[in-house]
């Protein structure tokens, strides 16, 4: 485990400050507020927190309200919804300076034997290992980037996730209009321990929701050319997430996202991905909306 994965796995682990309430901290983003998959990650551990362990998050739906301030904490106040047989359902809402800025509503439900199952293929993608890594690409195109600040800052961001992408990312392709599809594979940069201040599966749920929103809106970018805001030429936030856990799965080992965008509209734009386990499981699926325009010269 690298220091940049210990040092999320301390972002991630909350201080109680009360019997439902939780303090988390921040820490820089690429772009000059909380990242969302931050924010997303931790209200899930929050929730995570105040049910069994024998209850693993099937689903979440949240809106991302305001930007966050990395120089400030973040308070998340977890209401206890519904304590049922199977399912349990607990709200979260982030707050900073006094005003939310992230709502959450996560399910959890008891593991059962499935009578029904069934899945969608995993689509064909290259041995990841074949692929280049962030700190073997991102430097390759800094002449591409607003500044040469910005390289190091992407790398800094993923330094503790190993995210290789099969194709060019958008920042590669700035002009040259593509399906709007795009495949990365990830895991973490070193194994989690099973005895974790967090527990596991709560944990790699966790790992896999700040993932989830690094890379979703892609696709968006691709269908118009665009780089995104490392150069400058699309401006945006996350509006909403929702996820779906289906399955079993490690965020230590080799996971696929499967993204594409079937429209962008209005100032906004929908992503959708599914997350696929090296063997074929589908474990998760996304979708998200935001905001993506173009910036006035």
């Amino acid at each position: 485990m690298n220091d940049a994965l210990q040092s999320l796995l301390d972002l991630l682990a909350l201080e109680r400050i009360e019997q439902d309430i939780f303090r988390g901290q921040s820490r820089a983003s690429v772009v000059p507020r909380v990242f969302g998959g931050q924010v997303a990650a931790q209200a899930l551990v929050a929730a995570g927190r105040t049910v069994p362990a024998d209850r693993p998050p099937h689903s979440l739906h949240a809106y991302f309200l305001r930007p966050g301030d990395p120089g400030a904490p973040i308070v998340y106040t977890v209401d206890r919804i519904r304590d049922g047989r199977s399912f349990t359902t607990r709200r979260v809402v982030a707050v900073q300076h006094g005003k939310p800025i992230f709502h959450l509503t996560a399910s959890f439900h008891a593991q059962e034997e499935a009578a029904l199952e069934h899945q969608e293929p995993m689509p064909a993608a290259p041995d990841p290992l074949e692929l280049p890594t962030a700190a073997e690409m991102l430097p390759r195109h800094a002449e591409r980037y607003l500044s040469p600040e910005v390289a190091e800052r992407l790398l800094e961001a993923r330094a503790a996730i190993d995210l290789r992408y099969v194709d060019e990312p958008p920042y590669v392709t700035v002009g040259q209009p593509r399906e709007p599809r795009s495949q990365v594979w990830f895991r973490t940069h070193g194994k989690l321990d099973d005895d974790g201040e967090i527990p596991r599966p709560l944990l790699d749920v966790c790992l896999v929701t700040y993932v989830s929103d690094m890379t979703l809106l892609d696709s968006i970018l691709l269908a118009h050319g665009r780089g995104g805001w490392a150069v400058g030429d699309v401006v945006g936030a996350s509006l909403d997430h929702a996820m779906w856990f289906h399955r079993p799965l490690r965020a230590d080992e080799w996971l696929l996202y499967d993204q594409e965008s079937p429209t962008a509209q209005a100032g906004r734009g929908l992503g959708q991905g599914r997350i696929f386990t090296a063997d074929g499981q589908l474990v998760v699926s996304v979708i998200q909306e935001g905001v993506v325009r173009v910036p006035w010269r």
